[in-house]
């Protein structure tokens, strides 16, 4: 399930958006990104739509996939119930 991003408060959506950078631990190549940068960059994917935040009601989870992958979320969510 897709959760609308305005349908949180600004702390809530900070705070996924961080819990989901720090365990993605993306690699940036050889320059230093800041974690504050990381979360601004995501939120201005969420804020575009090039992501989006997702709900599984089968792992009671928030994630954040790339808006490409929303199919295969989905099936996966069907397959596993």
């Amino acid at each position: 399930m897709i959760i609308p991003i305005t349908d949180l408060t600004e702390a809530t959506l900070m705070n996924i958006i961080e819990g989901f950078v720090l365990r993605e631990g993306t690699e940036y190549g050889e320059d230093e990104v800041s974690l504050t940068d990381k979360v601004q960059q995501v939120y201005k994917q969420l804020t575009l739509g090039d992501v989006l935040l997702v709900y599984s009601e089968l792992h009671e989870t928030v994630n954040i996939i790339p808006k490409q992958q929303l199919g295969d979320f989905e099936l996966s969510e069907a397959q596993q119930q």
